[in-house]
């Protein structure tokens, strides 16, 4: 049995893991730690957890305190938190899993281009391992530190991936165009998110500059074992969670819809939880599961293939990921606490 905080435990990533550690055999929470709902028992933030929680939610400091009675720690902040804390439960020996966007990026100098800071941790980037499982197994066996994934890159990756690592396709003709619900945004009130403002319409953000782009570049290249770039552009859509990401390339060879099928499945043939299906994927399929849905498909008049994935945006696109990440640094069965499937309707 091992012991975890999380810190950021009150917003939507973060109730999620309490969700998944909640009934996870190996794992009993030590802490929750809020910012905003310090000293408020957390079943009070989150009623669904009433006679299940019984924790109230502590400040950074005492979490701090804390730290020499836990194994892991969770950081569910936005970029720019991470810092200090990963570096005080590093040196007190704690195992972390990050779940923001602090050292995702190996090159500070990217991280400051595309976040507009200065990283405060540039020697911890060569011991972190990006958290994406189905790639980088191996990196977080060994890890101490772990950078999950943001949720539009766990599902561009896995949906190109395949296709890159058998030099499949162009790797300057990649177009990424992904969907994401509402709680992609976090929970924090904005008025972009508000009902009035996002109900019945759809539309494009972070054109040519989300950042999630170099953070998929970076992964895709390490794939691919050779520097791209790619075109990525998100959308938000009217619904609670979901990511949809249809990718498109253009083929390098001939290759036939049988052939493609399996190299995805021998490419993911030790991956839990990813699937590959014949019919095109949805976010309901997915929702509240760990799970990846991918379907590809040739476009033999364009010479084009085109590649779609679904994932829970705060389960495999964030708290699942982490837990998942966390079963393998400590050795656990990988799939603990996340063999579930999605609900329906």
């Amino acid at each position: 049995m091992i012991k975890a905080g999380i810190i950021g435990s009150t917003g939507y990533v973060g109730q999620s893991l309490v969700w998944f550690l909640r009934q996870h055999k190996d794992v009993e929470i030590n802490f929750l730690c809020s910012h905003n709902n310090t000293n408020i028992a957390f079943s009070q933030v989150y009623p669904n957890y009433a006679e299940y929680i019984h924790i109230d939610c502590i400040d950074i400091q005492s979490a701090i305190d804390r730290f020499s009675k836990i194994d892991v720690l969770f950081i569910a902040l936005p970029h720019g938190k991470a810092f200090d804390l990963a570096t005080k439960a590093l040196e007190s020996g704690i195992k972390v899993v990050d779940l923001g966007a602090d050292f995702r990026l190996k090159s500070d100098s990217s991280y400051k281009l595309w976040y507009g800071l200065e990283h405060q941790s540039p020697n911890l980037l060569s011991r972190v391992a990006y958290g994406l499982p189905e790639t980088n197994k191996k990196a977080i066996i060994e890890a101490d530190l772990v950078a999950n994934p943001g949720c539009y890159p766990t599902a561009s990756i896995l949906a190109l991936a395949p296709l890159l690592s058998h030099s499949l396709i162009q790797k300057s003709s990649i177009i990424i165009d992904a969907k994401s619900g509402v709680s992609g945004a976090g929970r924090t009130a904005d008025v972009s998110t508000l009902f009035c403002e996002c109900n019945e319409s759809i539309k494009a953000y972070g054109i040519a500059s989300h950042r999630h782009t170099p953070e998929i570049e970076q992964e895709l290249s390490r794939v691919a074992d050779e520097e791209l770039i790619v075109s990525f552009t998100p959308h938000l859509i009217p619904m609670n969670r979901g990511i949809l990401a249809t990718c498109y390339a253009t083929l390098t060879k001939a290759v036939d819809q049988d052939e493609l099928n399996k190299i995805y499945k021998e490419f993911y043939i030790e991956c839990p939880f990813i699937r590959i299906i014949s019919t095109p994927p949805e976010t309901r399929w997915v929702k509240g599961t760990n799970l990846c849905d991918i379907a590809v498909r040739i476009d033999k008049r364009t010479n084009r293939i085109i590649v779609v994935s679904a994932i829970d945006n705060l389960v495999k696109g964030a708290a699942g990921q982490a837990v998942q990440n966390m079963n393998i640094m400590f050795g656990f069965k990988e799939t603990e606490a996340l063999d579930l499937l999605a609900m329906f309707p």
